[in-house]
């Protein structure tokens, strides 16, 4: 989890059922992506631009390019969620691996060999 976060005084505390598990938080330039056992969020201190379960994203896409912050596209399956695209720095690139794992295995429970 990212070390500048408390999940108590973040706007996401707000949406957040008593529940729900924080699974990852990536640290972006200036917001925060949430990743719970339910859902996946986009916020910065003030306010939340995406909230939305995680069986609605369309595609998730990280891009790494050199001497750059990394790019995290979020796309939802509905037109009503926008798309949301953040900047990762390198050091929160463990983070974000971690996160797109565990979102993978909830979109894709069950693995066939």
């Amino acid at each position: 989890m990212s070390a500048d976060f408390d999940a108590s005084t973040h706007p996401i505390a707000q949406i957040l059922a008593p529940d729900e598990r924080l699974q990852n938080v990536i640290r972006s330039t200036d917001t925060h992506v949430i990743v719970t056992d339910r859902r996946i969020a986009v916020s910065d201190a003030d306010r939340i631009a995406l909230d939305m379960a995680i069986e609605e994203l369309r595609r998730i896409q990280f891009d790494i390019e050199r001497d750059r912050p990394a790019t995290l596209v979020i796309v939802p399956e509905s037109p009503s969620h926008q798309p949301q695209v953040v900047a990762i720095p390198p050091a929160d690139f463990e983070q974000v691996g971690e996160a797109l794992a565990y979102i993978g295995h909830r979109l894709y429970p069950t693995v066939e060999d």
